[in-house]
C-alpha cells in the first residue's frame, strides 16, 4: 500500500526491516528510489501504480547495497541510475562469476527465495558532477556522500521538502559504517553535516528502513546518530536505545559490538610498534 507523505510523494514500505520505496510523481510518470524487496511486493507496488495511471519513467538506486538494486519486471524498462561510484560498485561485483552466490550470503534466509535477482543492479552511473536526477518532474537533488555504502546518495526533493536517506536516518538502526573505507568515522560525520546543512527545508525524511519522520525527528536523527558514531570513535558505549537491550532487532547489539570491534582492530594496525 502506498502512503502519501508529502505533495506527489508516496511511499510503500517492505516488512523486510521496515525497507521503504518511494515514488515522486512527475509529468509523464513516476521516479521509483530503492523498490523491493520481493518479487510480491514490487509486483503489488507496480499494480498501485498502475491503477493511479502512472508509469515509471525513472529509476534511481541510493546505494550499491543488494536491498536498494533490485527491480521487477512489471515496472518496465525506464532507466536507472545511481552516482558513478555507485555504478563502478555494483559493475564491479557483476562482473565476477559467483556475484549471486556473494549475495546469497547476505539474503535474510525467510524471504531468499522470494528476492528477484535477474535485475539487480543494472543502473547507469551519473557523471560526478551530476547535481540533480534526470528525470521529467520536481527537481530531485543529487547529495552524494560516502558514508555507509561507496556512493551512497540522499535524494532531496526541493518542492516537496522531502528528504530520501537512503540506509541512514533511521529510527530502528544503527549507523551502520563502510568499513572499508579509509576513514569511516569522518565519512559519516560529514554525511551528517551535508543533512543538517539542508535541515531547514525539509519536512519529512524518509529513511531506508525505519519510519517516515518529520522537521523536528529529522534533526533528532542527525543527532543521535552524530552521538552514536562518536561514541564509536571513542570506543564508549553509547546511549542509544537501537542498540540497547530493547532494541527493535535482537541483532543490532551484534552488530554495534561487531563495528566496535572492527574500529579496535583498524586502530592496531595504524598504530606502529
Amino acid at each position: 500500500m502506498l502512503k502519501q507523505v508529502a505533495e506527489g510523494v508516496l511511499v510503500h514500505e517492505s516488512e523486510f526491516i521496515q525497507s521503504n520505496s518511494v515514488v515522486v510523481q512527475g509529468r509523464a510518470g513516476v521516479l521509483l528510489i530503492d523498490p523491493g524487496i520481493t518479487s510480491n511486493e514490487m509486483a503489488a507496488l507496480a499494480n498501485d501504480l498502475r491503477e493511479l495511471g502512472q508509469p515509471v519513467v525513472a529509476g534511481f538506486s541510493t546505494h550499491p547495497d543488494w536491498d536498494h538494486v533490485l527491480w521487477h519486471a512489471d515496472f518496465g524498462d525506464a532507466p536507472r541510475y545511481g552516482t558513478a561510484r555507485c555504478a563502478a560498485s555494483l559493475g564491479d561485483l557483476l562482473s565476477q562469476a559467483d556475484w549471486e552466490a556473494q549475495i546469497a550470503e547476505g539474503l535474510p534466509p525467510e524471504y531468499a527465495e522470494e528476492i528477484p535477482m535477474d535485475l539487480l543492479g543494472l543502473i547507469t552511473g551519473l557523471p560526478a558532477e551530476a547535481a540533480q536526477v534526470p528525470w521529467d518532474g520536481p527537481r530531485v537533488r543529487i547529495i552524494e556522500h560516502q558514508a555507509h555504502a561507496p556512493g551512497h546518495a540522499a535524494l532531496l526533493i526541493e518542492e516537496r521538502g522531502v528528504l530520501v536517506a537512503g540506509d541512514m536516518l533511521s529510527d530502528i538502526l544503527m549507523p551502520f559504517l563502510d568499513l572499508e573505507a579509509a576513514d569511516p568515522i569522518e565519512d559519516y560525520l560529514a554525511a551528517l553535516r551535508l543533512f543538517a546543512s539542508v535541515a531547514d527545508g525539509i519536512d519529512a525524511v524518509v529513511p531506508g528502513h525505519g519510519s517516515v519522520g518529520g522537521a523536528e525527528q529529522l534533526r533528532a536523527r542527525i543527532e543521535q546518530d552524530r552521538v552514536y558514531v562518536q561514541a564509536l570513535r571513542d570506543g564508549e558505549v553509547p546511549d542509544d536505545p537501537r542498540v540497547g537491550p530493547s532494541a527493535p532487532l535482537d541483532w543490532l547489539p551484534d552488530v554495534h559490538r561487531w563495528q566496535l570491534e572492527r574500529l579496535a582492530q583498524r586502530e592496531q594496525r595504524a598504530t606502529p610498534e
